[in-house]
Parts: structure tokens; sequence; C-alpha cells
């Protein structure tokens, strides 16, 4: 079985390798907390090595499980496997990063992770509530300077709890605010965002490039569904007349086409799927050529932009 792990990967800016397609593990709360673990096996036993997961998702034990159960029969070892988890929200006060970390790190049953990341540049009230709210029903923030919540995070890197620190959903001004931070120790290896042909990033991506910040595309097939998080009347991205096109002139799904237009941007892609089907094709993406510079091919320009927007939390 092709190692994506060896073949195809990305130097991050502090030398360490994150491959180039992964495994996102999120899942709307009426999924049963034991398909990630399901999934996650046969995301391992078809080629993926990358696995993304968080707090947020509150499935890291059942992924830890899935991956050892794949270490102990031999499928993988540990330094096969790619893990990133992500610092919440909840979190983000400079004494509480490690400790999120550490308590990831335990139900995973791991010494290490290999990217930790903060999930959104923003702070909601401290605690063990996943999004704190007021009797009002809005989301209580906090103010906390993302500077010292970077200095905590190189701090778990310097302790060996993981290897590489990034960030996920920043613009270019927040990725500057850490960037120009006196007495920067580490820059963030990544950005990841939602990216897909819809909200395709091409401005973040550059100025990404330029830093040497690698762009990691979460949706990569268009935003989940969740009403809670997304407009009912979206548009869905694998319906797209242009990607169908695209897909059929190359016998490929859509999805395939969404994901190879982000490979060859450059952009380091996270497919989510718990069908065991899907999850084998978008792995066998990597073994389609398609070639996205033909003029009636290229699935971006003439799509809607900013056809989804993940977060729709409006602080006051």
């Amino acid at each position: 079985m092709t190692d994506l792990k060896q073949s195809y990967s990305v130097r991050l800016n502090d030398g360490h390798f994150m491959p180039v397609l992964g495994f996102g593990t999120y899942a709307p709360d009426h999924t049963p907390k034991s398909q990630a673990a399901e999934a996650t096996k046969v995301a391992i036993d078809v080629g993926f090595r990358h696995i993304d997961s968080a707090y947020l998702y509150q499935n890291e034990e059942e992924v830890g499980q899935a991956i050892w159960e794949k270490i102990a029969d031999g499928t993988v070892k540990r330094e096969d496997i790619f893990y990133t988890t992500k610092l919440w929200a909840t979190f983000l006060r400079p004494e509480l990063v490690r400790p999120a970390l550490e308590s990831s790190l335990k139900k995973l049953g791991l010494d290490y992770v290999d990217l930790f990341i903060i999930h959104v540049p923003f702070a909601m009230k401290a605690g063990e509530e996943l999004l704190p709210k007021n009797a009002s029903g809005e989301i209580i923030l906090e103010t906390v300077d993302l500077c010292d919540t970077w200095e905590a995070l190189e701090k778990c890197k310097d302790a060996g709890l993981t290897k590489s620190i990034g960030v996920s959903n920043f613009n270019h001004k927040l990725l500057e605010l850490i960037l120009n931070k006196p007495g920067l120790k580490y820059k963030p290896t990544c950005n990841q965002v939602e990216c897909h042909p819809y909200l395709n990033q091409s401005k973040l991506l550059e100025f990404c490039k330029s830093k040497d910040i690698v762009l990691v595309a979460y949706s990569a097939l268009g935003s989940q569904r969740d009403p809670q998080w997304v407009d009912p009347d979206s548009p869905h991205l694998l319906e797209e007349p242009i990607l169908k096109s695209i897909a059929k002139k190359h016998s490929r799904s859509p999805g395939q086409v969404a994901l190879r237009y982000q490979l060859q941007r450059g952009v380091v892609v996270l497919a989510k799927s718990f069908s065991e089907k899907r999850i084998k094709e978008n792995f066998q993406e990597f073994y389609m050529v398609m070639n996205f510079k033909d003029p009636d091919s290229s699935p971006s320009p003439s799509l809607p932009t900013n056809a989804y927007l993940y977060f729709k939390i409006k602080p006051k």
C-alpha cells in the first residue's frame, strides 16, 4: 500500500513533513462516536497517514483507539501517522494551553501530536462548556491576547508535546499579528481554513505562500450542511454543473475534481467522509491525472464566490 507520509508530503517551515491529503474526523453531534473510530481505521487501511481531529469534535478517544488498533495489527507504526489536534476557544488563556493539549494526549493515548493548532482566533469564556452562552443564548466571548496564546504553543513544542504548531481560521492580518510578535520563536507552520472552489481563498493562499506557511483546506468538498452553521439554501458544491462536467470528461467524480483542484494549487486537503466507498475514492484521487489549464475545465473563475461561510458567530 502506498504510504502518503513518505510519498506525498509537503515540507513545513520547521523541517517536519505533512502528508498533502488528510482524513478529517469531524462529524455532526447526531453521528455516533463509534463511527469516527471505524472510519479512521478504514482510512488508515486504504493509505491515509494524516489524521485531523480536535477537542471540539469530542471523538479523540475513539480516533486514538482506532490508531492504536492499526498500530497493534501491524498496519502502521506511530511514526507513520501525522496527527493534528486543535486548541479550542475556551482554552486560549496561556495557562490553559498545555493542560488542554495534555488532555487530548491522554484521550488519544499518545505521547505527542504532530501538529497542534489554534482552532479559532477568538476566545470564549473559559470552562468545560464547548459553546458557553448567556441567558439570551449568545456566545460568551472573552479577551485573550493571541500572542500570549502563541507563546504557550511554542512552549508545548519545546516540551516535546507537539512537533509543529500552527493556526486555523486566521486571515492575513491575524497571521501578521503572530509573525510580527516581538520575540517570536516559531512561525506558524500552517493555516487551516475553509477552502473549496466556491471559496478558493486565493489571496490568503498567496499571502501564506509568501510567508512559507502551508494552507490546509477543510470542507474541501463543500461545507457541512448543518443548519446551525450553513444557510440551507446554499448551493451544493458536488452538484455544481462545472465540476460535474469536468468529472464526466475525465471519468472521475466531482469530489475527485474538487480535491485535485486544491492539490494542484499547492494546498493540503482534508477529505472527510464516514463512507468506506468515499474514503477509498478520496484516496484514489492521487492516481488521477487531470489538466485544469484547459479553458473549459477550470472550476474556479465562473463559480459563485463566498457561497459558504462556516462560522456565523457574531460577537458584539
